[in-house]
């Protein structure tokens, strides 16, 4: 059968065979016409433009030579595709260039979904075949020295942009290789912006803004997709300019605006099982390092000892994120990642040690609607007992649901003054009572 009849029956019963076989032929003739210069090349837009024509040249030549006629929309995406495939992330490629995509997942190669607005949808975009889309993982993987095999099925990864990447491969992912992207977003945001999404509100930024001034040490605490790393990079917009800062991470995805920032990032085992570096031995390290802070990404192992230590010996000011339902639950975690460390410390030792360090819980939850909100602001007071007392300072109440199915609600002060507002006053940094007392100002 000829190219020809092949595309007359690309609805047919066949389709995905046959669209593999196109792509493939085009794919094989314009191999030969790339070199490793060009695709190495630093004018990403001048590679981009020669990739394109010399695909756009070698489709021609196909479809001239079998006398191949595709409706130019088709064809167009055929050539995007295949130059995706090149110089990106294959199919992958559409929705990482669409600002509406927040998060990319794959259930194998087939069926991919894609985060919008706050809501999964299902895309329409596929990959060929399972074989394509461990291509492109390895293709994420390799820049960073990293591998997803049958010894490391499970990896995480970013993309040259800083977004955040997780894999699985089969047997683990029963269904095909699952692949989660979360978007990193190019254009840095700001407090400004969190206000207009509606996550804070004016006076919550400048209070935060104090905090962060004033060397508090802050937690940020939420669930999966709340939002918490954009939370952390606006708060590290306040840490002062002549200050050094180390940040600590997994995969590195925090973005500073600030120029003395040492940014420093784990590595997993080799395929023998060694050269492993930790989050715990860079924060060790870390305070050898002279840092006046140290941000870590996100606690979820043994490290939070390390992090509470350095907290406790004069590195005040430092951040991280932790996974938590509830400022509660926040101390609950603390104290189960301590016990990780393998000290054998008694339960009110370590509640010594968190509410000594810690001074603030940030709670940012998604909510029903698909918004991202700061939900608490809860100062850590210090021991009572044998349990650690904590005092929400703002609460966000929620008045009910508006017409556009958005949930309708502020965060408003409980009327409690923060004990630390002594400290403020130390460091100088100056925050109105009134701001505490608006519940009841408005009474």
């Amino acid at each position: 059968m000829s190219l020809m009849e092949k595309m007359a029956q690309l609805r047919g019963g066949d389709e995905k065979e046959k669209k593999v076989d196109l792509f493939e032929r085009i794919n094989a003739a314009v191999e030969p016409l790339l070199d490793i210069d060009l695709l190495r090349s630093s004018d990403i837009q001048t590679r981009d433009r020669i990739i394109k024509e010399k695909v756009t040249e070698a489709a021609l030549k196909i479809s001239t030579e079998e006398n191949i006629s595709l409706p130019k929309l088709q064809f167009e995406q055929l050539i995007g595709d295949i130059c995706a495939g090149i110089t990106g992330f294959g199919p992958l490629e559409r929705l990482l260039r669409d600002k509406e995509v927040s998060e990319i997942m794959t259930k194998g190669p087939k069926c991919i979904f894609a985060e919008k607005k706050g809501k999964v949808v299902k895309s329409d975009v596929t990959f060929r075949d399972e074989l394509q889309l461990r291509e492109i993982v390895e293709k994420i993987m390799k820049p960073l020295g990293r591998q997803c095999d049958e010894q490391t099925p499970y990896q995480d990864a970013r993309l040259p942009d800083g977004s955040r990447v997780n894999v699985v491969i089969p047997p683990l992912a029963i269904d095909g290789t699952a692949l989660t992207i979360r978007k990193f977003s190019k254009n840095r945001l700001g407090w400004q912006d969190l206000v207009k999404f509606g996550s804070i509100n004016t006076e919550m930024a400048e209070f935060l803004r104090a905090c962060v001034e004033a060397r508090l040490n802050i937690v940020v605490s939420g669930g999966t997709g709340s939002g918490k790393t954009t939370l952390l990079n606006v708060l590290s917009s306040f840490i002062p300019e002549d200050e050094r800062t180390i940040t600590i991470e997994d995969a590195a995805e925090l973005s500073f605006a600030q120029e003395h920032v040492i940014r420093l990032e784990s590595r997993p085992p080799d395929f023998e099982g060694k050269g492993q570096i930790t989050i715990r031995d860079l924060v060790r390290n870390a305070l050898r390092m002279r840092p006046d802070r140290i941000v870590i990404g996100e606690c979820r192992g043994p490290e939070a000892f390390d992090m509470l230590q350095a907290m406790n010996t004069g590195h005040d000011g430092s951040m991280s994120t932790i996974h938590a339902n509830a400022p509660q639950d926040v101390i609950s975690r603390l104290e189960t990642l301590v016990m990780m460390a393998g000290y054998d410390l008694p339960i009110k030792a370590i509640r010594k040690q968190i509410s000594s360090a810690v001074n603030l819980i940030v709670q940012q939850s998604r909510l029903v609607d698909g918004s991202r909100k700061v939900t608490y602001i809860t100062e850590v007071q210090g021991m009572e007992g044998e349990s650690i007392l904590l005092q929400d300072i703002f609460i966000f109440q929620a008045e009910g649901m508006g017409p556009d199915g958005k949930l309708i609600g502020k965060l408003k002060p409980t009327g409690l003054v923060p004990q630390f507002i002594e400290r403020f006053k130390a460091e100088g940094v100056e925050v109105p009572q009134s701001l505490f007392h608006q519940v009841e100002a408005k009474k």
